[in-house]
């Protein structure tokens, strides 16, 4: 291989690894702002001199949070799965005549797995 991809790699790889670096000091950035508007809300509920707003606020952040998780593990479950379709369709066509394709069921059943229990696990409590 010539100097000119090992050095395209290269500049692809830490162009890949600083944009994912800069996201992720975003993600912080917003997540530590969402946790200061909660709880300056939080605070001025409490100041009001009423308990069961606070437990009602606090109750419905919880709601909220256990959605987004809910949501988060759907999500992954689909992704995973359907990544393993198409590393089962991929190794079919690679390796013809061979089982390899059947490694495909490994992020298949995963992605299941992560389906059913968002499903049916993490359901909210009535």
């Amino acid at each position: 291989m010539s100097a000119a991809f090992w050095f395209m790699v290269a500049v692809t790889g830490t162009a890949l690894f600083t944009f994912l670096s800069f996201i992720m000091w975003l993600d912080g950035r917003q997540t530590e702002r969402e946790a200061h508007y909660r709880d300056e809300m939080a605070r001025k509920i409490a100041a009001a001199d009423d308990p069961a707003a606070i437990l009602e606020y606090v109750r419905g952040n919880e709601r909220a949070d256990a959605e987004k998780s809910r949501i988060t593990a759907r999500l992954g479950g689909l992704i995973t799965f359907a990544v393993g379709l198409g590393l089962m369709i991929f190794l079919h066509q690679v390796a013809l005549g061979s089982a390899a394709y059947l490694v495909g069921l490994i992020p298949v059943l995963i992605g299941v797995v992560l389906l059913i229990h968002s499903e049916f696990m993490m359901k909210p409590k009535a």
